[in-house]
This record gives structure tokens, C-alpha cells and sequence, in this order.
């Protein structure tokens, strides 16, 4: 079984921004692989489906990024998911390029607010998809940069990402090994 959880804010006025690009793509690989919609059920929205025999469950937690963890435990515990090895996270990450992954096991939050929920609920060791979306001109900055949507030319950018993180995902669901992804996709 995995859980594979994109992270981001609820709400129309939080779509297709820096900050929700874990739910964007999360809902392009729903689409891609056919689940059914999302139901409103452990604080997420939540599909599942069995891919070549194995459940995988699709979750967007509707607590806002920094409470994330809230609903991405209640669902690692009902589903009995060892985050070690079946939970996988994607999410935005500004202190990567603009359309750069970086796939990682484990460590620190690195200021991500949803990390650090996660972290305090589950502990440090799961897989964390991080998206490069780019850093703000200065901190002040920042909160309006994250919550910003990208700009067309900033877009064709980031919809290979999105393209590339799919990929990844679908590798994830072959059960190939967590290090033969890393070295495939960090070097992109």
C-alpha cells in the first residue's frame, strides 16, 4: 500500500499557486491514472484505487499547509502505512530552481512549514518529492511569492516538472528502490 499526499492550501483563491503545486499534481496523476474523485474524509480529500494489486491512496490535506500533518496521520494510522516506505510526499520548495526535483528520504523540514506538521506527527523518515518553484527577490517577499501563480513563461518551466513528477511516481508504484530513484531524478 502507498500514500502518496501532495500539499498545498484549500480554497479557489489558493488554486494553481507556487504554494499548491503538491495538490496540482496530485490531481494531474488522479486524472492520468483514473481514481475517482476525491471524498472529503481525515481532514483530506481522498481517493484510492489498486494499481498492478497494490492500494494507492491519493490524499490533499484541507487543514492549510502548516497543519498537514494532521490529516496525513489520521490516515497512516487507519490504513496502518509505515511512512518509512508507503508514504510519499510532494510539495513546493523554494530554495530549488524553478522546475528542479530533488527526491530525499529523510532530515529536516528546511523551513517548509507542511514538513515540519508532517515531521512532529510521523517523524523525520518518509519520501518527500520536493518541486522547485524559486525564490522570492527578498524574504519580505516570500508569503506573496509562494501564494503567487506562476507566470506563462514561469509554466512552461514547471508543466514538464509536473510531467517528469508523474514519471516518478509511477516508478515509485514499480516498488523500484527508493535510492535507483534518487540517482534517476535528482540528476534532472
Amino acid at each position: 500500500m502507498k500514500l502518496i499526499v501532495g500539499l498545498g492550501n484549500p480554497g479557489k483563491e489558493y488554486e494553481r499557486t507556487r504554494h499548491n503545486v503538491g495538490f496540482d499534481i496530485i490531481d494531474e496523476f488522479a486524472e492520468k491514472k483514473g481514481f475517482n474523485s476525491f471524498k472529503d474524509k481525515f481532514q483530506g480529500l481522498i481517493t484510492e484505487k489498486t494499481i498492478d494489486g497494490e492500494k494507492v491512496i491519493l490524499l490533499k490535506p484541507q487543514t492549510y499547509m502548516n497543519l498537514s500533518g494532521n490529516s496525513i496521520v489520521q490516515v497512516v494510522k487507519f490504513y496502518k502505512i509505515d511512512p518509512a516506505t508507503d508514504l510519499i510526499v510532494v510539495y513546493d520548495d523554494m530554495d530549488l530552481p524553478l522546475g528542479k526535483l530533488r527526491v530525499k528520504v529523510n532530515g529536516s523540514a528546511g523551513g517548509h512549514n507542511g514538513i515540519k506538521s508532517i515531521i512532529s506527527h510521523l517523524g523525520q523518515d518518509f519520501i518527500r518529492v520536493k518541486c522547485g518553484i524559486g525564490k522570492a527577490k527578498s524574504k519580505d517577499e516570500n508569503i506573496n511569492f509562494v501564494l503567487g501563480r506562476f507566470t506563462k513563461e514561469e509554466s512552461e518551466i514547471v508543466d514538464p516538472m509536473f510531467s517528469t513528477v508523474n514519471s516518478l511516481l509511477e516508478d515509485v508504484l514499480k516498488n523500484i528502490q527508493i535510492d535507483k530513484i534518487m540517482q534517476k531524478y535528482n540528476k534532472k
